[in-house]
């Protein structure tokens, strides 16, 4: 399979990228900054991706003009703590950038590249669930995932008549430079199980809202 998967430099991005080369898929690496780990990992590897510049992205991901997707993994995202009483609007802002108009934009601008048949991942959070906040905080991130999670569902509508599926995805609380090395699994066993769930991606599940561990999700 052609795979193409942004955030690929480090983290969840990177470990998924590499466990689908060792399959023997084709892996297009997207990033903003190229790491050493990324470039060593065998993927096909386009940086200056930067999600979060609309203005740019279409011109950046140029490069996959000619390429034919059969899974487009929308993994990049950024994570800023906020409280109700300590929050920055341009943090805020970012992340949604980042975290929902950007994977909303990368899928748009590849809709040509995307084979009929095909697969839309996207790494979200159980953080974006109502239902499931327990903690308060976090707006932006809280926030942006929601909206990511809206727009997964309203793509899973949309690419239907493609039969193309698209999944929302909680990868676990894992152990990335994101969360300062924190969370109860790493980036290995998160991104495994992640690819499991994409593997059970089909058009009678699409739009759904699973955490990697196989749950489904409350919205």
């Amino acid at each position: 399979m052609n795979i193409v998967i942004t955030g690929a430099n480090r983290g969840i991005g990177l470990a998924m990228t590499q466990q689908l080369i060792a399959a023997g898929h084709k892996v297009y690496g997207l990033c903003r900054n190229v790491s050493d780990a990324l470039v060593q990992s065998g993927a096909i590897v386009i940086d200056g991706v930067d999600v979060g510049n609309p203005e740019t992205l279409p011109a950046s991901l140029s490069a996959l003009n000619d390429v034919s997707i059969d899974l487009l993994i929308n993994n990049a995202g950024v994570l800023a703590s906020e409280s109700v009483d300590d929050w920055q609007p341009n943090t805020i802002d970012y992340q949604f950038r980042v975290n929902a108009m950007g994977p909303l934009l990368v899928t748009q601008c590849l809709l040509s590249n995307l084979q009929e048949g095909a697969k839309v991942a996207m790494i979200t959070s159980r953080m974006g669930s109502m239902a499931d906040n327990g903690s308060g905080g976090y707006y932006g991130y809280r926030m942006s995932k929601a909206a990511l999670n809206a727009a997964g569902v309203s793509l899973s509508k949309d690419l239907a008549p493609r039969d193309i599926a698209v999944g929302l995805f909680h990868p676990g609380f894992v152990q990335t430079d994101m969360v300062g090395g924190q969370g109860d699994v790493d980036a290995d066993t998160a991104a495994s199980r992640l690819i499991a769930r994409i593997d059970e991606l089909s058009m009678e599940n699409s739009g759904s809202f699973v955490h990697a561990n196989g749950g489904e999700l409350p919205w």
